[in-house]
């Protein structure tokens, strides 16, 4: 007997349910009205917010000169346009595999860059280790794609200015951070440092918003490239990173000791897909493979320093 007559939802053939996967939402998941209403409010008073935050990195006083409160545009339009990427990328595949799932819910934040991101909500299961690939590796690479070139824009505009006496938040460097800043800016002197522009700064935000989804723990995008490529041993591979992630804390950007709480919330075990038994094609490993150096092109092992 083949292990699949044992399943109870496979692919050309439904017992209780007679839809093809493909073309019709899967038992358990009908389909909604989507209310799209509150989406789009969120969507607006998150451009307020990193408006904001766009116009205080620019030295601008909202309360005293609200009439300058646009300069903080250029630095909200490149970083909702990196999340919407990046959810983007998520929500088209999604929805080319034919899963229920929601527009993106953006999440304004009284913060240094006026949100605290965005997420969908996929209302419908993976139906195999192809599709959590293709969903999972998706928001990333977009989202890096976006990225890469508004950091170059913003580096351009970045001014190379001493730091004697200076003091002020440091951004940390990725591999990849650091090849792009050598080829734009060039080396920079003793005692200088870039004051990078907003433009960049969001790029650079993009970079450690992709590395960070890109966490190879539960339910994260990682978490999902890594259970398609390595099935179960995606759970041994949470746990070691978790631990990894707590020596960082302790030793090194505090910060990761709160990411370390939400990852223990969240859970470290990616659930199975439907049809687990399908194995993954050439391209969609290619694909795993790639998602993964990009992760460890982007990590940031201290983010932040010099408060």
């Amino acid at each position: 007997m083949d292990l699949k007559d044992l399943w109870p939802i496979r692919r050309n053939k439904v017992p209780h349910w007679g839809g093809d996967w493909e073309t019709e939402p899967p038992p358990g998941y009908p389909t909604r009205k989507p209310k799209n209403g509150r989406k789009v409010f969120l969507f607006f008073l998150t451009l307020v917010t990193t408006v904001l935050a766009g116009a205080l990195q620019m030295g601008v006083n909202p309360l005293k000169d609200p009439g300058e409160i646009y300069r903080g545009i250029p630095f909200s339009f490149a970083l909702m346009g990196i999340l919407l990427a990046h959810e983007l990328g998520h929500y088209l595949v999604a929805r080319k595999h034919g899963m229920i799932v929601t527009l993106p819910y953006f999440i304004p934040a009284p913060s240094l860059i006026g949100t605290f991101g965005a997420f969908i909500k996929m209302r419908s299961p993976a139906k195999d280790r192809r599709m959590l690939m293709d969903i999972g590796a998706a928001g990333p690479l977009v989202g890096v794609v976006v990225s890469i070139p508004l950091l170059i824009l913003g580096l351009q505009l970045s001014e190379i200015k001493p730091i004697q006496g200076q003091n002020g938040m440091s951004l940390g460097d990725s591999l990849l951070l650091f090849v792009v800043s050598r080829v734009v800016v060039g080396p920079i002197p003793p005692g200088y440092d870039v004051m990078i522009h907003p433009v960049g700064f969001a790029g650079w935000i993009g970079l450690l918003v992709t590395s960070l989804n890109l966490l190879p723990v539960g339910q994260l995008d990682g978490g999902h490239v890594v259970y398609a490529l390595l099935g179960d041993k995606q759970n041994k591979i949470s746990k070691l990173v978790f631990v990894a992630l707590l020596a960082l804390g302790i030793f090194g950007w505090e910060g990761w000791l709160v990411w370390c709480v939400l990852l223990w919330i969240m859970g470290f075990r990616h659930p199975p897909p439907m049809e687990w038994w399908v194995p993954l094609d050439r391209k969609r490993k290619i694909i795993g493979w790639i998602t993964l150096a990009v992760f460890f092109l982007t990590f940031i092992p201290v983010p932040f320093s010099g408060f």
